[in-house]
């Protein structure tokens, strides 16, 4: 409820309106028939409530999430979903023991267990933890932070080049602005910088977004607060902390970035600011990584609008090149259901943009009665590699457990199909000529070969969704291919950097 209470009142401070805005949104938003859309499965509380973090597809083919409440013990869970909707509660969080309020993605590391972390909670200080994760449920408590490394760990891990896992807490620190924080896979954990060190914040304060490692070997993320302008920031660090402020938002350009980066395959970043823009309502923006930032486009709340407002949860590039992602409200879905939650009318949608700036809304949430759907899309999405997306609402869905006066629903899991073909994905993305690499896919039994941007690699098929395999002598950067009994061709998402 803290982040419906803040949007509310983060319009009011970077709302701009005016009759122009209506023709703004009408001419730049394209809206679209719903695609493909299913609900999977509704939460009932019993198996968790609030799911407010992206899903991850792992190297057994299911899909990994958390919910931020509900479970056994009310503190929130981490769960399994094959792709057809099979759920399966892996663990139940009790906030004294081992953390609560889990509102961030998981990652599988290269040892194939799971990483996490929780806002709260914690045996120590209650101020939050860094937990592992096997993907059959055995929950092991790495950190449990303290008012000097920060607390509040809103954002997920990102696990580097080098083996460690690197991520943020949004509060406190040894300036009161948050830090970002690296941590061994074993559990060691260094504060590697703490926000609010320049004079009026400058450097920024409040991150919440998960970091990225870029192709350079810099981590780059943002603030949701301070900067030159107060309104956040998008920062670069080496791994080893010097950080370096490359853009202050000022409420024009955006304000509230609370998402993480993508970098897309031309090498810029992509991301959403949460408000600002051109109506107050959001944005999504483009940053080159020396720091040149241009608005592709400004989300819009006025009536007439159903491109949503208030994205959150951060966009990923899709196969077909362009970049998918949510808003938490807006839409063409005025349900009152989701409407006393926001403030405003709308209940959230799934859009694409491309790399241009020319948005589609795909889908607006509660188009069903009651919103069985769900509504308060606040994570973003993740293309599995069966070629459909799928993500999460905060609310909504069938179940009436979780119903009062406010709220509707103990939130959904969905799938949406764009009718892109499958492909295949590497664990990790970069590394040297013999490095082990996996590779995630469907349908994968009986694969005839496997190449490194052309180059012939020897590999093991481990199962339907896993390959093993080692970057082969002779190795190049580029895409690698997957050949199938039937005479397909599989590529990965992403191009294969071999390291020097």
């Amino acid at each position: 409820m803290k982040r419906i209470v803040n949007a509310f009142l983060g319009k009011l401070k970077w709302g701009k309106r005016g009759y122009a805005v209506f023709a703004l949104c009408v001419a730049t938003a394209v809206a679209l028939p719903a695609q493909t859309f299913t609900t999977l499965l509704s939460f009932d509380s019993t198996d968790g409530f609030e799911p407010a973090a992206a899903l991850v597809q792992v190297s057994n083919g299911d899909l990994y999430g958390t919910t931020a409440t509900g479970g056994a013990y009310g503190s929130g869970t981490v769960f399994r979903i094959n792709p057809s909707g099979a759920l399966t509660t892996l663990h139940n969080f009790s906030s004294r023991t081992n953390g609560g309020l889990p509102e961030a993605a998981l990652v599988q590391a290269a040892s194939g267990d799971l990483y996490g972390t929780t806002s709260l909670g914690g045996p120590d200080n209650g101020l939050g933890t860094v937990f592992k994760i096997t993907l059959r449920g055995a929950l092991t408590t790495l950190d449990s932070f303290g008012p000097t490394d920060g607390y509040g760990p809103y954002a997920g891990l990102v696990q580097a080049t080098n083996g460690d896992f690197y991520g943020t807490t949004s509060i406190s620190g040894a300036n009161g602005g948050g830090a970002v924080f690296k941590i061994t896979p074993s559990g060691a954990l260094t504060t590697l910088y703490s926000f609010c060190a320049q004079s009026g914040c400058t450097d920024g304060e409040g991150p919440e977004g998960t970091l990225i490692q870029a192709t350079n070997g810099y981590l780059y993320g943002t603030t949701g607060g301070g900067g030159a302008n107060g309104a956040g920031t998008v920062f670069k660090m080496t791994p080893s902390g010097t950080l370096t402020t490359l853009h202050s938002f000022d409420g024009t350009d955006g304000a509230d970035p609370l998402a993480g980066l993508v970098q897309a395959t031309s090498g810029d970043f992509y991301g959403t600011t949460n408000y600002g823009g051109a109506n107050g309502d959001g944005t999504v923006f483009k940053i080159t990584p020396s720091g040149t930032l241009t608005t592709l486009y400004s989300f819009c709340s006025q009536s007439g609008c159903t491109d949503g407002w208030g994205p959150v949860g951060g966009l990923i590039q899709a196969t077909n090149g362009d970049l998918y992602g949510t808003t938490e409200y807006g839409g063409a879905n005025n349900n009152p259901n989701c409407s006393a939650v926001s403030g405003t009318t709308g209940c959230g949608t799934v859009f694409k943009i491309t790399p241009s700036g020319t948005l589609t809304t795909i889908y607006s949430f509660c188009s069903q009665s009651g919103c069985t759907d769900g509504y308060a899309a606040y994570a973003g999405l993740v293309q599995a590699t069966n070629g459909d997306f799928y993500g999460t609402t905060e609310f909504g869905g069938t179940s009436s457990t979780c119903t009062d006066a406010y709220l509707f629903g103990c939130g959904t899991v969905f799938s949406l199909s764009e009718g892109l073909g499958p492909f295949v994905k590497t664990q990790t993305t970069s590394g040297k000529v013999g490095a082990h690499v996996k590779i995630l896919g469907t349908d994968l039994t009986g694969a005839t070969s496997v190449s490194f941007n052309g180059t012939a690699a020897v590999f093991t098929v481990v199962s339907p969704s896993l390959i093993t395999t080692t970057v082969p002598a002779g190795a190049t950067t580029g895409k690698v291919e997957v050949a199938t009994p039937g005479g397909g061709l599989l590529s990965s998402n992403v191009p294969y950097r071999v390291l020097p």
